[in-house]
Formats: structure tokens, C-alpha cells, sequence
């Protein structure tokens, strides 16, 4: 395995490049998956039947709350990038660990605010609106979880065998996942939670 010293850790090998390029496909299939829950929500969302709207659930303290632990998170992901750039494993590790508390923080949030709607008894099955909002919701929710579990075996990897092009590569890609999450939380911000408390 040839190793490029001139380049950045992750890049060093051309085994790494390919695996970048690779993931970069793969979100391009993200990407068509979400859009395909935007435009299946935004058919359905005047569907409300019987069932509350979206003016009526979504609440600013929760949607604030979800978009500061994920924002802050993107912007952590970063700096763990940059200090194992840097070679700063201690660093990198300990921006990985916030980047991931800030992800479960999200996630409590997103739970309890679940909970808050079938209580208003606002289920997936409500509403046409109700099934296609937990259906977007739902599926980014669960690639979140995927990323905690993700990042957990590569902050344990990086313990194990140190900065080498292998494990920068998988941290690399991890941070890729994490900062496409982020931007699909943008346009669920706007386009699902905004748009719809107006």
C-alpha cells in the first residue's frame, strides 16, 4: 500500500481515495431517498383529515432545541476532522464523543416529541399528513441512531490502532454522513417545521 504524504491522512492511499469517491455515490442515494420523503410529504400535507396540523403540534422550544444539539454537532464533527489533520488523536477523539452526545441529545429530543404527539393523538396513522410526517422524520431519526452507532466503533477503533490512513478514511467518511444529516435537518427545519407553524 502505497502512501501519498503529500495528502491529507484520509487521502494517503488510492484504496482511501476510492472509498471517499464510493461514499460520495452512495449519499448521491441518500439524497434520492430524501427527496423522495420531501416530495411524498409535501403531496400529503394538506391531508390533515380529523387529525391536528402541523400549526398545531410542531413547537419552538423542541424544533430550537434539535437544531442546536445537530447544528453544534456538524460543527464539532468538524473540528474532530481538523485535529486528527492536525494528528491530535486525544482531540479528535474528544470532539468524536461531544459530536455523539450532541447526536443523542437530538435524538432524546425527537423521541419526547413523539411521545408529546400521540398524546395529542396525533399517530402515523391519523392522518395522511401525520403518516407521511413520521415516515421523514422517522427515517432520519433512524440515521441518526446509525451514525451514534457508527461513530461509537470508530472513536473505539481510533483508540485501538491510532491515526492511520485506514481509521482517518472511516472517520473521514463517518463526518461525510454526519454533515449530510445536518443538511437534510436544514431543509426538514424549513420546509416541514417552519413552513408548516406559519
Amino acid at each position: 500500500m502505497k502512501i501519498d504524504n503529500s495528502l491529507p491522512l484520509e487521502y494517503s492511499t488510492e484504496e482511501n481515495r476510492l472509498k471517499i469517491f464510493g461514499f460520495w455515490i452512495f449519499l448521491g442515494a441518500e439524497i434520492a431517498l430524501f427527496a423522495t420523503l420531501f416530495a411524498t410529504y409535501f403531496v400529503l400535507v394538506n391531508g390533515t383529515g380529523n387529525g391536528p396540523t402541523g400549526e398545531h403540534l410542531f413547537k419552538v422550544p423542541t424544533l430550537m432545541l434539535q437544531t442546536i444539539f445537530l447544528l453544534t454537532s456538524s460543527f464539532t464533527i468538524g473540528l474532530g476532522i481538523n485535529a486528527m489533520r492536525l494528528g491530535s488523536k486525544k482531540a479528535m477523539l474528544s470532539f468524536f464523543v461531544i459530536t455523539l452526545i450532541l447526536g443523542l441529545g437530538f435524538l432524546g429530543v425527537e423521541i419526547y416529541e413523539f411521545v408529546e404527539y400521540v398524546h395529542e393523538g396525533a399517530t402515523i396513522q391519523t392522518s395522511a399528513f401525520l403518516s407521511s410526517l413520521f415516515t421523514l422524520l422517522g427515517t432520519h431519526g433512524a440515521h441518526v441512531t446509525l451514525g451514534l452507532f457508527w461513530g461509537t466503533f470508530i472513536i473505539l477503533q481510533v483508540k485501538k490502532r491510532g491515526l492511520i490512513p485506514e481509521t482517518a478514511n472511516k472517520a473521514f467518511i463517518f463526518s461525510l454522513y454526519w454533515h449530510f444529516l445536518d443538511v437534510v435537518w436544514i431543509f426538514i427545519f424549513s420546509f416541514v417545521y417552519l413552513k408548516g407553524m406559519m
